[in-house]
C-alpha cells in the first residue's frame, strides 16, 4: 500500500479516478477553443413528418398541457450508464434518436388555434445546451462525466435543435419553472392515470405507419437480411468455438451497429435445447452441427425502427428427417396466419389461424391425445403446451410496438392498412417433456416475418430470407461456398 492511500481515512469516498485539475491546468483548458457550430442548412429527415404527428396529438387532448420526455440515464454498474436511448414516443414527435436526448423533454402547450379552428398546441423543446468553455465557463465541457461534451461528444445548441428539428427550443434549466407556473391540466408520459390515457394515445396514434415510418422500416429489414446472412457465412468459425451462440450473437451485432443504431432488442441465439427457451439470451452455448440454430434478431436503424426476424436453420447445412417434420409444420401455420392478413381482419385472426394448424399437426403426429377442435376450444387450449406465446406482434420503434395501446384499438381491434407486424409461430419441444417422443424433445422451431398491411392483403418485407427447407439449404450451401 502507498503512504498516499495509507494516510487516506478509512471512510474517504475517492468518487473518480481522476486526478484533481491544478489551477494552471483549469486556466489552460478555459482557452483557446475555437467555434464548431453545425451547418447553417442542417435540418432531420424526420422534420417534414413530425408536425403532423403533433397535430395529431395536439387534436386528441386539446387545451391541455402535453409533456412527453426522452428519458432520463441508467446506471450500469457504478459511474457506468447504459448506452441511452429516447423515449419511442419523444422520437416520432421530433425526430430525435440521438444519445445526447438523455434527460430532454418534449412539451406541447396550449395556444391559440389549431386546424379548422380547434384549440392548437405550440411544441417547445427543453434540451440540455452546449457544455460552455470559456474563462468564466466552468470546468464541466472536460470534467462531467455524464455530460461533458470531452466525455460523451458534441450535442446542439438550442438554435441548431430548432433547425434541426423546427421546434422551439429552450434550455433544460427554465422546465421545472414553466411547468409550476399558472397552467391548464397536464398530462406527463410516464405519470399515473392522465400519463396513462397519454401514453394510450401515443402508442394508438403510431398504430398506423406514414410512408417514412415504412421505408424505414423496409431498410432495418434489409440490412437485418445482411446479418443472417453474415451469420451463415461465420458458422464454420461458431461451430469451432466453445461458446458459438455468442459467437454469432457478436456477428450479428456487428452489422447491427456498422449499418444501424444496434440491435433493436437483445439478439436470440440458441441452438439445440435452448431453442425452446422463448427469450434465451444467455447465447453462451456451443454449436453443435446436428442441431438447429434458432437466430431472433433485428436492426435498429438510426432513427430507431426495429426490424424483428427468426429464421432456425441446420447447423449442418441440411434439415434431418425429424427436424423437416417440425419446421414444415411450424412453416404451414405461419402460411396460414399470413393469409389471414387484410384489412378488417380482427388482429387475433392470424394467431388462430397459425394456431389451428398447429394444433391439427400435434394431433396428427399422436403428440395431442383430443382432436385439434377440442384443443382449440378455449376452455381447453391444450396445444399451447408446445407453443406457448402468441404468434405475433406490431412492429415500429419498438419491437413490441404500441404496447401501451388499448385493447380495445389493438389486441380486439381489427387490421388496418398501413400497419406494420411480424407473424411468428413456434414450436418449443421440451427436452424433459415425457409427453413426446424421445425423438421430438429438445426442438425448437420459430419463423418470424415483418409484414405491412397493404389496401388488399399484406406484404412480406422480410422476403429476401428464404423460408422453406429446400430454399434455406440451397442459401446456406452457396453462401458458404462463397
Amino acid at each position: 500500500m502507498s503512504e498516499q492511500a495509507a494516510a487516506r481515512p478509512a471512510s474517504a469516498n475517492v468518487g473518480s479516478h481522476d486526478l484533481a485539475v491544478s489551477p494552471a491546468l483549469a486556466a489552460f483548458m478555459a482557452q483557446g477553443w475555437a467555434a464548431s457550430p453545425l451547418p447553417e442548412d442542417i435540418r432531420l429527415a424526420a422534420a417534414d413528418v413530425t408536425p403532423a404527428r403533433r397535430a395529431r396529438l395536439s387534436a386528441r387532448f386539446p387545451g391541455e398541457r402535453l409533456v412527453v420526455p426522452a428519458g432520463e440515464l441508467k446506471v450500469r454498474s457504478n459511474d457506468c450508464d447504459h448506452r441511452f436511448r429516447p423515449h419511442s414516443a419523444y422520437a416520432w414527435l421530433t425526430g430525435l434518436t440521438g444519445e445526447e436526448q438523455a434527460g430532454h423533454v418534449l412539451v406541447l402547450e396550449p395556444c391559440g388555434t389549431g386546424a379548422g379552428g380547434a384549440p392548437g398546441h405550440e411544441a417547445v423543446l427543453f434540451a440540455r445546451p452546449r457544455s460552455p468553455r470559456g474563462p468564466d465557463a466552468g470546468d464541466g465541457f472536460y470534467r462531467d462525466r455524464r455530460y461533458g461534451e470531452f466525455w460523451v461528444g458534441r450535442r446542439p445548441d438550442p438554435a441548431e435543435s430548432e433547425r434541426l428539428t423546427g421546434i422551439r427550443c429552450r434550455h433544460l434549466d427554465l422546465l421545472e419553472g414553466f411547468l409550476t407556473g399558472p397552467a391548464p391540466t397536464t398530462r406527463t408520459l410516464g405519470g399515473v392515470d392522465p400519463g396513462m390515457e397519454l401514453a394510450a394515445a401515443l402508442a394508438e396514434l403510431r398504430l398506423v405507419k406514414d410512408a417514412w415510418e415504412v421505408g424505414q422500416l423496409q431498410l432495418a429489414v434489409d440490412h437485418t437480411v445482411s446479418g443472417f446472412e453474415d451469420v451463415v457465412r461465420a458458422l464454420p468459425r461458431a461451430l469451432a468455438h466453445p461458446r458459438g451462440e455468442r459467437w454469432i450473437e457478436g456477428v450479428f451485432q456487428l452489422r447491427a451497429r456498422a449499418e444501424g443504431n444496434g440491435t433493436g432488442y437483445e439478439t436470440i441465439a440458441a441452438s439445440g435445447a435452448h431453442a425452446c427457451v422463448l427469450h434465451w439470451t444467455r447465447n453462451d452455448g456451443p454449436l453443435d452441427r446436428s442441431q438447429l440454430l434458432l437466430l431472433d434478431a433485428g436492426v435498429e436503424t438510426d432513427t430507431l425502427y426495429t426490424a424483428d426476424v427468426t429464421r432456425t436453420v441446420p447447423l449442418s447445412g441440411r434439415f434431418s428427417p425429424v427436424q423437416r417434420q417440425v419446421y414444415e409444420l411450424v412453416l404451414a401455420a405461419q402460411e396460414a396466419g399470413i393469409a389471414a392478413l387484410k384489412p378488417g381482419a380482427s388482429f387475433r385472426d392470424f394467431h388462430q389461424a397459425g394456431m389451428r394448424v398447429i394444433a391439427e399437426g400435434l394431433a396428427e403426429w399422436g403428440v395431442l391425445k383430443v382432436s385439434a377442435d377440442e384443443a382449440m376450444r378455449p376452455e381447453s387450449g391444450l396445444y399451447r403446451r408446445y407453443t406457448l406465446c402468441s404468434s405475433g406482434h406490431m412492429l415500429g420503434l419498438d419491437v413490441h410496438d404500441c404496447a401501451k395501446a388499448r385493447a380495445e384499438t389493438y389486441l380486439d381491434g381489427v387490421l388496418e392498412a398501413g400497419q406494420v407486424l411480424t407473424v411468428e409461430p413456434g414450436l418449443y419441444l421440451q427436452p424433459d417433456d415425457e409427453t413426446l417422443p424421445p425423438e421430438l424433445r429438445g426442438l425448437g422451431v420459430r419463423i418470424e416475418d415483418d409484414l405491412l398491411i397493404t389496401e388488399d392483403g399484406a406484404r412480406l418485407m422480410s422476403g429476401a430470407l428464404p423460408r422453406t427447407p429446400g430454399a434455406i439449404e440451397e442459401w446456406m450451401g452457396a453462401l458458404l461456398e462463397g
